[in-house]
């Protein structure tokens, strides 16, 4: 039988270390990316104690570099693929007249771009194979626009509507590729810390409620077993539903391309 890999970005910490775990106990193996070969060494080392008939490829690359993007897909081509997970990613927070351009490009081009760039590369060369999924890590910020997370929250807009817009694409088409997107709430990583500056910032003074990275590698993997497009967790009541895309879509017979 022929072994396939999942492709996991910012694995080196957060929600895609966890998803990392929680796919070798189920037996896949793995590709994982970060910017630091440290942390992934690190996650290698503790799957080969947990898991150790799985393999893990370490590639590392700054997603936020578009030559990157494009060189970490190429190394990709030398493994068969079944699953591929779009979740490194960075917000801000603070009022956009007060931001920092130079940071909103680097969000808009690891947030945005790359993940274009790699879910449009997967979905050409894996769009018929059986069983084959792309899911994108979004965020509940992605459906509704959270003060003083504007641009982080326009980012991830573009995450849920393009995931939506491919999976409806490739359902249309006959492809046999899935595409999904998990939209999380608030769930205690670095995020937050990258997002301010502060790195003393502390969830549980901040939040009432949160979700662990276990719980939300635990959502990631219900949605991959799931035969919905979306995993949002809600906002006010951090329940965890799949759904269908939940974006008004123009795909009547009657509707053409034509955009104003």
């Amino acid at each position: 039988m022929e072994q396939t890999y999942t492709v996991i970005t910012g694995a080196s910490s957060g929600i895609g270390r966890a998803a990392a775990l929680a796919f070798a106990r189920r037996g896949h193996h793995l590709i994982v990316c970060a910017r630091r070969e440290e942390g992934l060494r690190s996650l290698r080392e503790e799957i080969a104690g947990a898991c150790p008939g799985v393999d893990v490829a370490v590639l590392t690359a700054d997603l936020s570099v578009p030559e990157e993007v494009y060189r970490f897909y190429e190394a990709t081509r030398a493994y068969s693929l079944r699953l591929w997970i779009n979740s490194a990613g960075f917000g801000d927070y603070g009022a956009v007249a007060g931001g920092s351009p130079e940071k909103y490009e680097a969000m808009i081009r690891l947030n945005v771009s790359a993940v274009t760039v790699l879910s449009t590369l997967f979905a050409r060369d894996y769009r018929d194979r059986d069983g084959a999924q792309l899911i994108n890590i979004s965020s509940a910020g992605g459906y509704t626009i959270v003060p003083n997370a504007v641009v982080y929250c326009a980012t991830k807009f573009y995450v849920s509507a393009f995931t939506e817009g491919l999976a409806r694409e490739l359902k249309t088409s006959g492809a046999l590729l899935r595409a999904k997107v998990l939209a999380p709430s608030v769930t205690r990583t670095g995020f937050g810390q990258a997002a301010t500056g502060d790195a003393g910032y502390d969830y549980d003074r901040r939040f009432e409620k949160y979700h662990t990275v276990e719980e939300m590698a635990g959502f990631l993997m219900d949605l991959y077993d799931g035969g919905e497009t979306v995993g949002i967790v809600d906002r006010q009541t951090f329940a965890f539903g799949r759904t269908a895309p939940r974006f008004p879509y123009a795909g009547g017979a009657s509707d053409g391309p034509v955009l104003s």
